[in-house]
């Protein structure tokens, strides 16, 4: 009897076991390099290395044009007049801001993309394979609240263009529920909805839509520099947009370091969990020059814009705006609004997928891989954000100062113990697989799961930063002594205790482990992604078959 063909390679359907049901993020089953020891309570696709790391430069570049094209991003610029500061100033203090911004997320993509596991596993080797929950849902917390807060942004763009286009729209905005007009719940819905379906689609979809929707934005705002200079004519535009009292050269470098502060501050959730994106650049040079052009080249371009459209704003409308929804609404031109509402729909919907859905998404699957997947993690993000109802709080800075300063405050400790976990306390060299192990043998499990000094880390500069954090303020509101601008300098000053608590606790009692004098299955930082351990991760099922093939 003649014996049957062997199986083609492009007959042959992969093994699909129980992890593989979800797909990795989006990505085909077996992009996640599961292996048979992983333990389920700690890996599923979305968690596992990744076997190919594709990015592009341009991918990294185009991540950070959605994240600084938003609303958020243009009135945390167009705040900084109101400090006293000249424009030239302004200018300044946003690109030195932002270089810091592109030197700390250089730091923490490293990990990332040389392992290919996201933000919550890398923290495993720091933290302990339980106590890397702890940064992760902090993260995952504050995440929650931004993402009803863009979405809440985008839904007052979309506002504007339903009530000039849809007729009826009007008597929807006399009628509210929990805070919110009818018609500000249908436009939330809409894009809740649209962002929700976006994610499903995956890293690769999701890769696809910043890709194109970053330069899409830029053109839009050149398009509005442009008419607005048109209209004011170039001689009117004026670069002195201090709204403030005018401050004198000593006067305003402590101002100007505020205003730096605030620029790191902003960009620091997405910051924090940057090696999210990291992991799927195709090498560490390639994640670094995205950074590159993505923060100092490309903030500077958005800063300019910024501070041309806002000075333009002055001599034709007669007041400075730096809201650019309420810019394109007193346009009187149909298209202008059409175009600049939807446009800045986009944008902010560009961001909160990369810097607010994402995240969770990591962050919520590590805490039960086995029962939270990619997907799943991000949707209870997204339905937490209707619950927290962000429009009722978001306009109260009181309430966004005692909510999100307190959980604000703890991503400056989580960034310096990450950094000093890494390069100071691991020198760079990781165990990849024993991150998926509940073995109490196994190096990362430390004391019942828990890396101690990760733990007091976290006391010792998080307990004194949520103080430095939230109560200022409160001395302030109830007329004692005001220092509230040491507020700005949380994070720095976090980062800074986070960093040097954890080394000073690791040089005393030493917990991470350094693996001298081993090299299988080893990522050291030297050999760029995943591959950095190829003898101890097996062939995907697509590169077996060719074998067998030639075998029989």
């Amino acid at each position: 009897m003649t014996p049957p063909p062997p199986p083609s390679a492009s007959s042959a359907a992969p093994e699909t076991k129980p992890h593989d049901i979800v797909e990795a993020a989006g990505l085909p089953v077996g992009a996640g390099n599961m292996k048979p020891e992983y333990d389920l309570r700690l890996a599923n696709e979305d968690l596992a290395p990744l076997r190919k790391q594709g990015w592009s430069a341009y991918n990294i570049f185009a991540f950070w044009m959605s994240d600084v094209h938003s609303v958020g991003g243009y009135l945390t610029a167009g705040s900084l007049f109101a400090l006293g500061l000249a424009s030239w100033q302004v200018l300044v203090a946003l690109v030195a801001g932002i270089v810091i911004v592109q030197v700390f997320a250089n730091l923490v993509a490293k990990p990332s993309q040389k392992t290919g596991v996201p933000y919550p596993v890398i923290n495993r080797a720091i933290f302990g394979i339980r106590g890397a929950n702890i940064p992760a849902i902090i993260r995952g917390l504050i995440a929650i609240a931004w993402y009803g807060v863009q979405t809440f942004l985008a839904a007052e763009s979309l506002n504007i263009v339903l009530l000039k286009f849809v007729p009826g729209t009007h008597d929807l905005v006399n009628h509210s529920f929990l805070g919110l007009s009818a018609l500000g719940w249908i436009s939330y819905a809409i894009l809740w909805v649209a962002q929700a379906a976006l994610f499903w689609r995956g890293m690769e979809v999701i890769r696809r839509f910043i890709d194109y929707a970053g330069p899409a934005v830029y053109v839009v705002m050149i398009v509005l520099a442009i008419y607005l200079v048109s209209q004011a004519g170039w001689v009117h535009i004026s670069f002195d947009l201090s709204a403030g009292k005018p401050l004198d050269f000593w006067s305003s470098l402590p101002v100007m370091a505020t205003a730096i502060a605030i620029v790191v501050s902003y960009f620091s959730g997405p910051m924090l969990n940057f090696g999210d994106f990291a992991r799927y650049g195709r090498s560490f040079a390639a994640v670094k020059r995205g950074n590159f052009l993505g923060l100092p080249i490309n903030f500077l371009f958005f800063s300019l814009l910024v501070v041309i459209t806002a000075s333009a704003t002055v001599p034709v409308f007669g007041e400075l705006i730096t809201d650019p929804i309420k810019t394109v609404e007193k346009i009187d031109s149909v298209f202008a609004i059409l175009l600049g509402g939807l446009t800045f729909v986009i944008a902010t919907v560009g961001i909160n997928i990369v810097a607010n859905f994402i995240s969770p998404a990591f962050d919520f699957s590590n805490v039960a891989p086995h029962r939270i997947s990619w997907r799943m993690g991000g949707m209870i993000a997204a339905v937490g954000s209707v619950i927290l109802t962000p429009w009722n709080w978001y306009s109260n800075d009181t309430a966004i100062h005692y909510t999100l300063g307190v959980l604000g405050a703890l991503i400056g400790p989580l960034f310096g113990i990450l950094i000093a976990g890494y390069y100071v306390a691991a020198h760079q060299r990781i165990k990849v697989d024993a991150m998926y192990t509940m073995d109490a043998k196994g190096p990362y499990w430390y004391r019942n799961g828990y890396n101690p000094n990760g733990v007091k880390a976290i006391l010792i500069a998080g307990i004194p930063t949520v103080i430095l954090g939230v109560f200022p303020k409160l001395f302030a509101d109830l007329g004692a002594f005001d220092v509230a601008w040491i507020g700005n300098y949380t994070w720095f000053i976090g980062c800074a205790l986070g960093y040097f608590s954890f080394v000073l606790l690791e040089k005393r009692d030493p917990q991470v482990p350094v693996f001298e004098g081993e090299a299988e299955g080893i990522s050291d930082g030297t050999i760029d992604g995943a591959a950095a351990t190829p003898a101890s991760e097996p062939a995907a099922i697509s590169q077996e078959i060719p074998v067998l093939q030639e075998k029989l």
